[in-house]
């Protein structure tokens, strides 16, 4: 059945239409007038009902617009993790080139972007940093790489050509021993029930925020000790084991859980929306009498334990869920020093041996 959408553009109306037939993929295409959208629906509905219907390689009839409504018709059911951050890069693009046909996109024209994020001021009162822009970048880019690789509505990704902005060296936070003391206890004592879980998971997995604020039971295994992490940043199935103390408290979580819901942390107005536990952790870093610290350092400090373990790189990115070393070349002085102090360990024995 076909559908038609009425968009405002300075003042003047564009009419997108949506044609969706079973047996056959959603075909869109924008008109200046309403009465030529209805003629290519009726026309375009009656090709494929009749089986007389073949597409043809048009991509200039494609606007960004047209690209997210399919992402979100098509992609996104299957990404039911996909961040609000995210949708709001996504909406930013489309507010500026949403009624561009993404044949005619240029190089040029997507650097003007780039250095626009990087120069304007958010809502925040405050410039986007590098890495921010480089994110909305890789969003846009994402898009662009499905239209090209599986819908084949252009030729070719115009992102790649667009050089990132160069971002400073990546922010290394780690909780010193006498801080991780004060963290556990001032969580343990905040009036949030699940705070203290919250931080003891981050900490003893190295989950992202996302990750644990989406969990739900049907993908942890208290049984084996395992959580199972279908849905992460990098698309890969990852298993974080449940060790231990977060082992035992996951146990005792299970016995109170709310029956209504499969989250692990369900937010207490509605059962399906995960709880938002920013607030309680800032209060808890607040009385820790902590600064200078967010929910993602967790996962460096986790990181700095497994290399303070004997941990190797290829270890911490495993458990982390890192496709490369790159990213956990930052904690390589920590392993160093651990192999360090092994080998001067054994020096100490061996000599001390020959002494005697």
């Amino acid at each position: 059945m076909a559908s038609i959408q009425t968009r405002q553009k300075n003042g003047r109306p564009s009419y997108t239409v949506k044609v969706r037939l079973k047996g056959y993929p959603s075909v869109f295409a924008t008109f200046e007038r309403l009465t030529d959208a209805r003629r290519w629906a009726s026309k375009t509905e009656t090709e494929m009902r009749e089986g007389r219907y073949f597409q043809k390689s048009k991509t200039t009839d494609h606007t960004f617009s047209q690209v997210l409504e399919r992402f979100y018709q098509d992609i996104v059911p299957n990404k039911p993790n996909l961040s609000k951050q995210y949708k709001q890069q996504l909406d930013w693009w489309n507010d500026e080139i949403g009624d561009i046909s993404i044949r005619d996109l240029k190089t040029s024209k997507l650097c003007e972007l780039r250095d626009q994020l990087a120069s304007e001021i958010t809502n925040r009162g405050m410039k986007r940093t590098p890495a921010t822009v480089n994110r909305y970048l890789a969003a846009a880019s994402s898009l662009f790489g499905i239209a090209f690789k599986e819908w084949g509505w252009i030729d070719e990704n115009p992102i790649l050509k667009v050089k990132k902005l160069k971002e400073p060296r990546g922010r290394v936070r780690m909780l010193s021993d006498t801080e991780r003391s004060r963290l556990l206890e001032a969580s343990l004592k905040d009036k949030n029930p699940d705070i203290y879980l919250i931080i003891v998971l981050a900490l003893s997995t190295g989950a992202r925020r996302m990750e644990i604020w989406s969990l739900v039971w049907t993908n942890i295994d208290l049984e084996r000790g395992m959580i199972i992490l279908h849905e992460t940043k990098n698309d890969d199935r990852r298993s974080l084991p449940l060790q231990s103390h977060a082992h035992e408290l996951m146990q005792e979580r299970y016995k109170i859980r709310r029956t209504d819901t499969d989250l692990v942390f369900p937010s207490n107005k509605n059962p399906f929306v995960p709880f938002d536990f920013r607030v309680p952790f800032q209060r808890v870093l607040q009385n820790a009498f902590i600064e200078d610290f967010r929910f993602h350092d967790l996962r460096h400090s986790a990181a700095s334990y497994l290399a303070m373990s004997g941990a190797t790189l290829s270890e911490i990115a495993a458990v982390l869920g890192h496709k490369t070393l790159s990213m956990v070349k930052r904690y390589s002085h920590i392993t160093d020093q651990h192999t360090s102090n092994v080998v001067k360990k054994m020096n100490m024995q061996i000599l001390n041996d020959e002494k005697e």
